[in-house]
């Protein structure tokens, strides 16, 4: 596969990642389902008309298997981050799931540069929410990066 269209289809396995992670906060739904509906139903699909960059499965399940499995100490790490007064709790559901997933990547796939997951969870952010939101992904990511990958 090509460079351009690799990071096509791992743009498309992280909006599937935050998407699952959604669904999985709001319906409790267990993880190999989640997995197994996705893989059959939505990577890659056509919904109304609309066909699916098909997304790279093997990263969709990485990122969703890695932020559910690791998701107290994803949480500790974000709730850190935020500002005084904040709690996770206080951000809606779409935005905890693109910092889970994007955080995820930050402290578990030190393949994956910094620059890329902070910029491609900035985009999720967009499909969700207008500038502002973005710029709190983009901050809080940031702050987790520093973090995670120092030394």
């Amino acid at each position: 596969m090509n460079t351009a269209a690799r990071s096509r289809s791992r743009s498309a396995a992280r909006l599937a990642a935050v998407q699952a992670l959604y669904q999985h906060d709001m319906e409790g739904t267990p993880v190999p389902r989640l997995l197994k509906e996705f893989h059959e139903h939505r990577l890659g699909a056509t919904i109304e008309e609309a066909q699916y960059i098909e997304a790279e499965q093997s990263f969709f399940d990485d990122v969703v298997s890695g932020a559910d499995a690791r998701r107290d100490e994803i949480d500790t790490v974000i709730a850190s981050k935020l500002a005084e007064g904040w709690s996770l709790e206080r951000l809606d559901r779409p935005m905890r799931a693109i910092l889970r997933a994007g955080t995820y990547e930050l402290l578990a796939r030190a393949d994956v540069p910094v620059a890329s997951v902070i910029s491609e969870y900035v985009d999720v952010a967009h499909a969700f929410y207008d500038k502002r939101e973005s710029g709190f992904v983009n901050g809080l990511l940031d702050a987790v990066a520093k973090e995670a990958r120092r030394g």
